[in-house]
C-alpha cells in the first residue's frame, strides 16, 4: 500500500474520527430533551428544519470540496505537491463565489418557505422566517469550511479536523441550550449556531496554512484547474443535490402535509440514529483519499482494503442495531417520555435498520468515488428520486411518518444493492452476490427482524444477549484473522 493508504496511518485516522464524532453525542442525547421541553415541539420542529436547511444548502458547493479532495490527494499520489496550492486557491475562489449565490438564494426562498410550504404555526411564522434569513448569511461560511476541511483530509490531517470538529458538535447541540435561561426564541439560538460555524472557519482557513504553507506565497487561480474541478464536481453537484433531497425531503413533506409535532416524532429518532454513521463515516473520510491514491498505484491492495472495512462496519453496526431495534419503545420512552415513544418507535425501528445497510453501502460510494466516477453515483440518485418522491407521498398519505421511514429504508436497500454491483465492475472482481453471501445476509435480516416484534421486557433481554453473545463468538472464531486478534490481545494487555 501507498503511504497515504497504509494500515497504521489509516488506523490512527479513523481513530480520530470516531473519537470527533463520538464526543458530542452524549451533549446531543442530554440536551435535545431539554430543548424539547423548554420551546415546545413545533419549535424544535422548525429548528431541526433549521439544522437540515444549513447541511443541505452545502450543495452550493457544487461538489468542489469533494472534488478538491480527490485531486489533491492524487497529486500527493503522484508526488506532484507544487501543482496543489494553485488548485486550492482555485477551488476555494470558486467556493466563495458559489456561497454568495447559496446565500442569495436562501433569502429569495425563506418568505415562501415559511409562509406557503412548512406548516408552520402562525404564532412561529415570524420567529422563523427571521431565522431563516439570519441562517442564509453562514452559507457562504459553511460552502467554504468543506473545502478547507476536505485539503486537510487530502494530507491525511484527520487529527487537526476532528479538533476543531468536537467544539463545533458539541456547540451545535450545548449552544441552544445555553441560550434558554435567556431565552426560548429560535433568533439568538440560530447566531449562536453561526458564530460556532464562523469559528471552525477561522481555525480551518488557519491549519490550512500551516498544513501547506505555500497557500501564503503561491497564490494563483487558473481557469484550467477550475474546468478540472468542475469536471469532477459536476457530478458531485448532482449528487450533491439529489442526495440529499432523498435525506431530507421526508421532512419537509411531513412539515407541509401533516404538522411540526410529526416533524419532531420523526425528526428526533433520525437525527439520534443516523448519528451512528458518525462510524462509518469516520472510516470513509479515510478510504475516499486512500482510494483515490491507492488506486492509482495498488490495485490489490484497495480490494483488501475494501474487504476488511466491510467486514469492520459490520462486527461494529450489527449489535448496536440489534439492541436498538428490540429496546426502541423503552429507549424513547426513557429519554423523552412514553408519548414520544408512543409516536416514534416503530419509526426508530426502521430508520436503524435502514443505517445498518447505508453504513455498508458507504463503502463502494467512496470507491467508486475514489476512482474518479462520480457520474455513475450521480446517475443513480437521478434515476432514484422521481420513484422515491412518488413512494414517499403515497406511504405518508397512506401510514404517516411510519409510512415515510419504511420508504427511506427501501430507498436505501436498492441504492445499496446497486453500488455493490457497481463496485464489483469497477474493482474488476466477481459479484458479492453470491448464493452464499445471500444465504448469509438472509440469517442476518431475519434475526434483525425478530427484534421488531418480540413485546415481553424480560424475552427482550434474553434475545439481545443470546444474540449478541453468538455473534461476537462467530466475529472471534470466523470473521477475524489471526493478526486482528493478536492486535485485540496486545490492547487488552496494555489496558491491563
Amino acid at each position: 500500500m501507498t503511504a497515504i493508504s497504509g494500515g497504521r496511518l489509516l488506523s490512527k485516522n479513523v481513530s480520530w474520527n470516531l473519537f470527533g464524532a463520538i464526543v458530542p453525542l452524549p451533549v446531543a442525547i442530554i440536551t435535545i430533551p431539554i430543548l424539547i421541553e423548554n420551546i415546545g415541539t413545533a419549535r424544535f420542529g422548525v429548528l431541526t428544519i433549521i439544522w437540515m436547511v444549513v447541511g443541505y444548502f452545502s450543495l452550493f458547493d457544487l461538489g468542489l470540496g469533494r472534488a478538491l479532495t480527490k485531486l489533491v490527494a492524487s497529486n500527493i499520489g503522484k508526488e506532484k505537491n507544487r501543482e496543489n496550492p494553485k488548485l486550492i486557491w482555485t477551488a476555494m475562489s470558486m467556493m466563495g463565489g458559489f456561497g454568495l449565490v447559496g446565500f442569495m438564494v436562501l433569502v429569495s426562498l425563506s418568505n415562501w418557505l415559511v409562509t406557503d410550504i412548512l406548516n408552520i404555526p402562525e404564532g412561529l411564522k415570524s420567529e422563523s422566517l427571521t431565522t431563516f434569513y439570519l441562517l442564509s448569511v453562514s452559507i457562504p461560511i459553511v460552502i467554504t469550511s468543506i473545502g478547507l476541511r476536505g485539503v486537510l483530509e487530502a494530507y491525511q490531517c484527520f487529527k487537526f479536523v476532528n479538533l476543531v470538529r468536537i467544539p463545533v458538535g458539541v456547540f451545535t447541540f450545548l449552544g441552544p441550550t445555553l441560550v434558554l435561561p435567556f431565552s426560548n426564541s429560535l433568533v439568538p439560538i440560530v447566531i449562536v449556531l453561526i458564530i460556532v460555524r464562523l469559528m471552525a472557519w477561522i481555525a480551518y482557513i488557519y491549519l490550512s496554512f500551516r498544513i501547506v504553507p505555500a497557500l501564503k506565497y503561491d497564490i494563483k487561480i487558473s481557469w484550467k484547474v477550475a474546468r478540472s474541478l468542475l469536471g469532477f464536481g459536476s457530478w458531485m453537484t448532482v449528487t450533491n443535490i439529489v442526495g440529499p433531497l432523498m435525506v431530507y425531503m421526508d421532512r419537509f413533506i411531513i412539515g407541509a402535509t401533516l404538522s411540526m409535532a410529526a416533524v419532531a416524532f420523526y425528526a428526533t429518532p433520525y437525527e439520534v440514529v443516523t448519528k451512528l454513521w458518525v462510524i462509518s463515516g469516520a472510516l470513509m473520510s479515510v478510504l475516499f483519499p486512500a482510494f483515490s491514491a491507492g488506486l492509482e498505484q495498488d490495485h490489490k491492495g484497495v480490494i483488501q482494503l475494501f474487504n476488511t472495512a466491510i467486514k469492520y462496519l459490520f462486527i461494529v453496526f450489527f449489535p448496536i442495531t440489534i439492541v436498538i431495534i428490540t429496546f426502541s419503545y423503552e429507549a424513547l420512552a426513557f429519554w423523552i417520555d412514553n408519548d414520544f415513544a408512543n409516536n416514534s418507535s416503530i419509526v426508530l425501528q426502521l430508520l436503524v435498520l435502514g443505517v445498518f445497510i447505508n453504513a455498508h453501502a458507504q463503502v463502494p460510494f467512496a470507491m467508486i468515488q475514489g476512482a474518479g466516477r462520480p457520474d455513475i453515483t450521480a446517475k443513480l440518485h437521478l434515476i432514484e428520486l422521481p420513484f422515491y418522491l412518488l413512494l414517499l407521498v403515497w406511504m405518508l398519505d397512506s401510514y404517516g411518518i411510519v409510512g415515510a421511514a419504511l420508504t427511506w429504508v427501501i430507498r436505501i436497500i436498492f441504492d445499496s444493492i446497486i453500488l455493490f454491483g457497481i463496485t464489483s465492475k469497477v474493482l474488476s472482481r466477481p459479484s458479492f452476490f453470491s448464493s452464499e453471501t445471500m444465504l448469509k445476509l438472509s440469517v442476518v435480516f431475519g434475526v434483525l427482524a425478530v427484534g421488531f416484534f418480540i413485546t415481553d421486557a424480560y424475552l427482550k433481554l434474553l434475545f439481545t444477549l443470546v444474540t449478541v453473545t453468538v455473534f461476537f463468538i462467530i466475529s472471534w472464531y470466523y470473521l477475524l484473522t489471526e493478526s486482528e486478534k493478536n492486535v485485540i490481545r496486545a490492547t487488552k494487555i496494555r489496558i491491563k
